[in-house]
């Protein structure tokens, strides 16, 4: 069986670092980053599966800048077998469909895959849509917000899927994809052999020609989404309070409401 694990390097919320360009209405990267925490989660299931079930192989993938490489170094540090750079200035001003797009071209390329896991949603778009993409584009079947894998083998996966009102058993043919909760595992830290292990390995990376991607189809030129505007929305300033008898403070409000026009 081989997984294959999408992950996302985010701009860390706790260092302030995620910053807007105002020409283009995309996020800046160049602070602290951090591996998306859902992600994080997608990596341990993968791990999980791989320590029950024999013969299992994990790879994780990426795209974007050359410093993404240290997340992909962080899974690997964490047990995950494989990984792959995606990394090309093509790519750049990717949205969902964009993204969702090369990254399923990157599954292709590196094929023979059962189970793709990600994380339910990326924190720096809140989207949750990349994941459904990949797979409606490798034309597989998936499952959202996954809480637990009851059970799974060559031919089926049988899940808990989170709803508001408690959950669902779910059973899905494979190939296939999830995406998961933060409530189906807590991940691991890395072991020293595996920081070790990891500052070693050799990342290949993917460009759009490896990927026989036309750059009509990626970055900017194939998302069909743009940013026409971004604004700081103004502070909101502090209320007015009336102050006096009842007798003189309700009329005086029927007449601030009129002016507001509530009524």
């Amino acid at each position: 069986m081989h997984i294959i694990v999408p992950i996302k390097q985010v701009p860390d919320p706790e260092s302030g670092a995620a910053t807007i360009d105002p020409e283009t209405g995309t996020l800046r990267r160049e602070g602290a980053s951090i591996v998306n925490p859902f992600d994080m989660n997608a990596i341990e299931e993968a791990l999980r599966i791989k320590e029950r079930i024999p013969d299992v192989t994990t790879t994780v993938i990426t795209m974007g800048p050359p410093q993404a490489d240290k997340a992909l170094r962080l899974a690997l540090a964490m047990g995950i077998d494989n990984a792959y750079l995606i990394c090309d200035a093509a790519f750049a001003g990717s949205d969902t469909w964009a993204t969702g797009y090369s990254l399923s071209s990157a599954i292709r390329y590196i094929g023979n895959f059962d189970l793709v896991i990600c994380g339910k949603q990326a924190i720096d778009g809140d989207t949750a849509q990349v994941g459904p993409g990949i797979a409606a584009m490798l034309g597989i079947p998936h499952i959202s917000s996954v809480r637990k894998i009851e059970e799974i083998g060559n031919d089926k996966i049988v899940v808990e899927r989170l709803m508001e009102d408690g959950y669902d058993v779910l059973s899905m043919d494979i190939p296939c994809l999830i995406t998961v909760v933060k409530e189906i595992n807590e991940p691991r830290l890395e072991s020293l052999k595996g920081k070790l292990r990891a500052k070693k390995a050799e990342i290949p990376t993917l460009k759009a020609d490896d990927l026989n991607l036309s750059r009509d189809d990626i970055g900017q030129n194939g998302s069909p989404t743009k940013v026409i505007r971004i604004f700081t929305p103004p502070k909101r300033e502090g209320g007015e309070i009336l102050k006096g008898e009842v007798e003189e403070v309700v009329p005086a409000l029927a007449q601030k409401l009129l002016e507001l026009k509530i009524f």
